[in-house]
């Protein structure tokens, strides 16, 4: 998954998730993500949002904010059956033969040796 695995306290950690939905089920897909952002925030993100993609308007881009990556790791770890539920309603939105895209960026900070 990573070239090399981060540091648990590295962070804050900006998750992406990318979907592609059929514009006429858009109105639906953002409804099923307003579950998905209650859980979220109540498992540990601090900064949650939907955005969707002027220049493609089937691409929708979820991103939130947690922490640390030892953070992002606990998530994985604690999510009840309602919270998988809530997630596999709003990834059922997603079209194509992949899976949605996710992407994890962590804060780059500078060394004290390198400022």
């Amino acid at each position: 998954m990573f070239s090399t695995e981060p540091e648990p306290d590295a962070g804050p950690v900006l998750i992406t998730v990318e979907y592609t939905v059929e514009p006429a089920r858009t109105e639906n897909f953002v409804t099923a993500m307003c579950a998905v952002r209650t859980q979220r925030l109540r498992d540990g993100a601090y900064r949650w949002g939907l955005y969707n993609d002027a220049a493609t308007p089937n691409r929708f881009v979820e991103i939130f904010v947690v922490e640390s990556w030892a953070e992002h790791l606990r998530q994985h770890g604690r999510v009840p059956v309602a919270d998988r539920d809530a997630e596999e309603v709003a990834r059922a939105f997603h079209v194509g033969a992949a899976p949605p895209l996710i992407s994890h960026l962590i804060y780059a900070r500078a060394t004290a040796a390198e400022t």
